[in-house]
């Protein structure tokens, strides 16, 4: 399957579902694809309408929108979110028209525009070079950060994270706030120490992320109990859902240091399936859509959120459209956060 080329000439790499088809018919051989190695490629369709601009080309302060398809599967994995960033535009569409009505959820109305939202396309994935590809995305957020933009991520799975993280890291001290059913915090998985279930520990080892808040554990997942032990010994707060039920929101909110950037790390298995059932594990007991909208901006009213990722959404698992709905207004949300951090 050779890559499509829009109109304008540029490559846009294996999009929606025929982009997951073709990695599953070539696992687990990684050399076959003819993919693009540009940093970026233009989506179809942009988020919420707004203008497509080259990631160098960022207007200084603006809320940049990034899709991520996919950095580093397991050989006995594959790229199970690369279509999500694709669908989270597509749904994004039907609000375009809104754009600047009054948001229940943020408490006001966000006046944008081509100055202060873009979307910067999809960072190219290389089968045959996850080292690449997590270099591609370091590259494509330090350059995001030096013009003083807010990233909003659209994954992709967890290890999109980690290059990204490891800028964020490099250009200033951080708090990490983690939405997550799991913590993350294996050594290594099949060998494979960039992966999905590695992606907070890996932060960890970032000398510029200061704290670590996890919210949200719950369940049996990858975590072993040394996990647990160590991820606690590197000082990371761990709410699971017991004691953030027990405790509440607020609790979970005074963990995050005040007045410390911060970047939301949001997992969407984090959420009770009942809000977003397109996810590979599906695993009761979650947070409901109304407690992550309380949670974000009572962190927002305690630090600027310089940066906000989504990942682990699985548009082919989803019922209903119910989950790419919710994820799309978790991602508006998640712009009008980082637009009021930046105007802050």
């Amino acid at each position: 399957m050779a890559p499509e080329r829009l109109p304008h000439g540029d490559v846009l790499a294996y999009p929606d579902a025929r982009w997951q088809a073709g990695w599953r018919n070539h696992r687990p051989s990684f050399g076959s694809f003819a993919m693009p190695l540009d940093p970026t490629s233009r989506a179809s369709e942009t988020f919420l309408g707004c203008e497509a601009v080259a990631f160098d080309a960022v207007p200084r302060g603006a809320v940049a929108v990034i899709g991520i398809p996919g950095a580093t599967p397991y050989p006995s994995g594959s790229l199970h979110s690369a279509s999500a960033p694709a669908a989270i535009r597509r749904v994004s569409a039907r609000q375009a028209a809104r754009r600047g009505h009054y948001d229940f959820d943020l408490g006001r109305a966000v006046a944008w525009s081509d100055q202060n939202l873009v979307d910067c396309g999809d960072i190219a994935f290389d089968p045959g070079d996850f080292a690449g590809n997590r270099a591609r995305i370091e590259t494509v957020y330090t350059a995001l950060l030096a013009r003083g933009a807010a990233p909003l991520l659209l994954g992709g799975d967890d290890s999109v994270q980690i290059p990204a993280l490891k800028a964020f890291a490099s250009h200033s001290e951080i708090t990490i706030l983690q939405i997550d059913a799991h913590i993350d915090w294996r050594e290594e998985v099949e060998g494979e120490r960039f992966g999905l279930s590695s992606t907070m520990r890996r932060a960890s080892e970032f000398a510029g992320v200061k704290a670590l808040v996890q919210v949200g554990a719950r369940g049996i997942g990858s975590a072993r109990e040394t996990d647990v032990s160590e991820a606690r010994a590197a000082g990371a707060q761990i709410i699971d859902m017991r004691t953030l039920r027990e405790r509440g929101i607020g609790h979970a909110v005074q963990c995050v240091p005040a007045g410390r950037p911060v970047v939301v790390c949001l997992d969407v298995d984090g959420l009770d399936p009942s809000v977003v059932p397109g996810v590979l594990g599906r695993a009761p007991g979650g947070l409901g859509y109304g407690d992550l909208v309380d949670l974000l901006n009572g962190v927002a009213a305690r630090a600027p959120i310089i940066g906000f990722n989504i990942v682990e959404f699985v548009p082919e698992e989803d019922i209903g459209g119910l989950g790419a709905r919710s994820v799309c207004r978790l991602a508006m949300l998640g712009a009008g956060l980082l637009a009021g951090s930046a105007g802050s």
